[in-house]
């Protein structure tokens, strides 16, 4: 009698282990929660996100999760922020490695110039370069996520969305507010600047490849699978558009953008 009540008691204690917020990992945070997300997403892909399987890779049951993401939609605007924080910490060290190892060069220009721009020109410039390339290369380092930056902002108001976020749009502003733009020519480079490099991302990360296995490049694309008389132009195109563009396609056109808002500034 007095085995069975210890073990009775033990299960309790197990279950309380399970339920509670201390698991594989240790005690759990929503920093913890959202990096757990993260790995299983770029490992898995979003269709496996769920508040149980996160639950198991920390070592806990879903609803210790609850605290930290009430919702499958919380854990959706969470990964969003997850990636808006490593952008920030991207730049935080890149901007700490420009200072640190790149004598009498400002800050960001190393970046800027490897992905394709010219360092010369004001600060503002040279930042926004920065920071279009540490959003490609953060993007790029986990593609699942990134479809969720454009849903997630389609279903999330302005005044809700991570702070993560919001601090980016803030910066980005920021620098349009020193090229010497007013309010309204900023609100359309900001909408600009983030439609030109989002939207280069979402070229870069699309699917092209038909047959993986195949080495003729046609074959490999798909391109039999298009009808000749259709769609001339798409099939002799098809190879090229399947190169992708690189930090040089994005920064070329980044200073077209710039220098249409603010050739009269600059």
């Amino acid at each position: 009698m007095v085995k069975k009540g210890k073990d009775a008691e033990r299960g309790r204690k197990e279950s309380g282990r399970r339920s509670g917020d201390r698991g594989h990992y240790g005690r759990l945070s929503r920093e913890r929660v959202l990096a757990a997300a993260l790995e299983l997403v770029d490992r898995e892909g979003l269709s496996a996100l769920s508040m149980r399987r996160v639950g198991a890779e920390l070592g806990v049951e879903a609803m210790a999760l609850y605290r930290y993401a009430p919702s499958k939609d919380a854990l959706l605007d969470g990964l969003v922020e997850a990636l808006f924080i490593e952008l920030q910490d991207y730049l935080d060290a890149t901007d700490t490695d420009t200072d640190t190892h790149t004598a009498g060069t400002g800050a960001g220009e190393a970046e800027a110039t490897a992905a394709g721009s010219s360092p010369e020109g004001p600060e503002w410039r040279t930042e926004l370069h920065r920071i279009a390339l540490a959003t490609y290369r953060v993007a790029l380092a986990h593609p699942q996520v990134v479809p969720l930056v454009a849903t997630r902002m389609l279903a999330v108001p302005l005044a809700q969305r991570p702070l993560a976020v919001l601090l980016d749009h803030e910066r980005v502003l920021t620098l349009f507010e020193q090229a010497g733009l007013d309010e309204n020519k900023a609100s359309l480079a900001f909408r600009a600047f983030n439609s030109w490099v989002l939207g280069y991302i979402f070229v870069e990360l699309r699917a092209m490849v038909d047959n993986p296995e195949e080495s003729d490049p046609a074959f490999r694309l798909g391109l039999h699978r298009m009808p000749v008389q259709e769609l001339p132009r798409l099939r002799r195109t098809a190879p090229a558009l399947a190169e992708h563009g690189g930090p040089e396609g994005l920064a070329a056109g980044l200073s077209a953008l710039l220098d249409r808002f603010v050739q009269d500034v600059v």
